[in-house]
């Protein structure tokens, strides 16, 4: 298992309380979706975050995700799907491939992919209209300065220029923040929401030092947008 996948697993019962910026990335995707498709494929699904903002009719909808604990708490429908599954793992596509979809998401778990460009690829070849929304380094930007750390994430020209090579797609970066009451409570939800894919990168002295001179009251949030058509 991951690091990754054992973050959003242990805290899988209150990650909806906290998904807060996931939230607004997935219904941003729903926002950009020119039409309504009736066959839909969500990449990285979850705890059924962006099944919850579709609002219209759905006739076969297959969530995909590699923790057994967040699809548990899937919403259940007889037009749901729910697929214990690894975008990381080549087979997966070649399953999509052989069934036909109108629309396939990701929000918010590509960034975690272990070969992004490949990744890419696969979603390329399968002739699909996509929406794709990919955490970048701009994420806990000022976080990761204070701590003298190199971003975890790949930033967004380096996804934009991967994702150009296999389609035709429109790009859009977003930049937003999230506040908090202390700075603990901001620790608390870097450990706790997912965000930081489980991928510690200070020890607890480094931690503590830096929620004591820590400047900001908020949290830097950098997502690129992926949408083809």
């Amino acid at each position: 298992m991951s690091s990754a996948c054992h973050e959003f697993s242990r805290y899988a019962a209150e990650y909806g309380s906290r998904n807060v910026i996931q939230r607004l990335v997935a219904k941003k995707l729903i926002a950009s979706t020119p039409n309504q498709p009736k066959q839909i494929v969500d990449l990285g699904c979850g705890n059924g975050t962006l099944y919850s903002l579709i609002d219209w009719e759905v006739e076969h909808f297959v969530g995909i995700d590699f923790s057994a604990q967040m699809l548990e708490h899937h919403p259940l429908s007889p037009n749901v799907e729910l697929i214990l599954g690894d975008f990381n793992d080549p087979a997966l596509f070649e399953t999509l491939s052989a069934e036909c979809f109108e629309h396939i998401y990701s929000a918010s778990a590509l960034q975690w992919a272990d070969d992004l460009e490949s990744v890419l690829k696969s979603l390329a070849s399968l002739n699909t209209p996509i929406s794709l929304a990919i955490f970048t380094s701009g994420t806990f930007k000022t976080l990761h300065e204070c701590a003298g750390v190199t971003p975890l994430l790949r930033s967004s020209d380096e996804v934009i220029a991967m994702a150009e090579k296999y389609m035709d797609a429109r790009f859009e970066v977003l930049h937003t923040t999230l506040e908090f009451d202390s700075v603990r409570e901001m620790f608390r939800y870097i450990k706790r929401s997912g965000v930081s894919g489980g991928r510690r990168v200070l020890n607890y002295a480094q931690t503590k030092q830096l929620m004591e001179f820590y400047p900001l009251n908020y949290l830097e949030f950098e997502v690129l947008f992926i949408l083809k058509s």
